[in-house]
């Protein structure tokens, strides 16, 4: 594995590429330094990971965005995405989670990054995620991790997400609990339509 980060807990990380599952898979807790840590575990029926990776390529503005949650308000690339392709760019979204209406900018890079990608086929793991979200001025306000694990039924998204803590912003567990809830339904709502989706989109590939 190349260019490790040091921001993210990469043996931890790691982990998600054993068998079995880590004792929480959904919940939210604090961090000795502040952060706040979200763990949300979602099964989809009839998806596969590869479905997933195609879908993050496939969002291209509001109108699809808001396929996956009413509560999404806007959506728009910069200039380093192309239909498909994801990864090196960045998109600014709003949402509304909970109580709280959300206005990030989030970066997605190369899970080399953070995973030993060698062992992916070995995991079943059909598709990982990453993004570094940050606000209008640069801030970093938090990392998202959502990893897919093919199963004999669909597969299984396991999502991770560190909502940093920096003077004067501090994530309560009012903001916890709206991410958890949120990413349970966004990602409920994705296993719902998703497999017609892409089959529509990709005549004559195979689920």
């Amino acid at each position: 594995m190349t260019n490790k980060r040091t921001d993210l807990p990469i043996e931890e990380l790691n982990q998600l590429l054993e068998p079995g599952y880590m004792p929480v898979e959904t919940g939210y807790y604090r961090v000795p330094n502040g952060d706040m840590h979200v763990r949300v575990l979602i099964r989809m029926p009839r998806c596969k990971g590869k479905m997933v990776d195609w879908w993050f390529g496939y969002i291209r503005d509001t109108e699809t965005y808001q396929m996956w949650h009413p509560a999404h308000r806007f959506f728009k690339w910069d200039e380093k995405w192309s239909p498909g392709h994801y990864i090196g760019a960045t998109h600014t979204i709003e949402e509304q989670v909970g109580t709280e209406l959300f206005k990030v900018r989030i970066k997605f890079y190369d899970p080399s990054e953070v995973f030993d990608v060698s062992r992916f086929k070995a995991a079943r793991v059909g598709a990982a995620v990453c993004g570094d979200a940050i606000d209008d001025q640069g801030i970093p306000h938090g990392h998202l991790i959502h990893t897919v694990r093919d199963t004999d039924y669909g597969c299984e998204m396991r999502n991770r997400f560190w909502l940093l803590h920096h003077p004067p912003h501090y994530p309560d567990d009012k903001v916890g609990m709206g991410v958890l809830t949120h990413n349970l339904e966004e990602m409920g709502n994705l296993a719902d339509f998703l497999p017609d989706l892409y089959a529509r989109e990709n005549p004559g590939s195979k689920s």
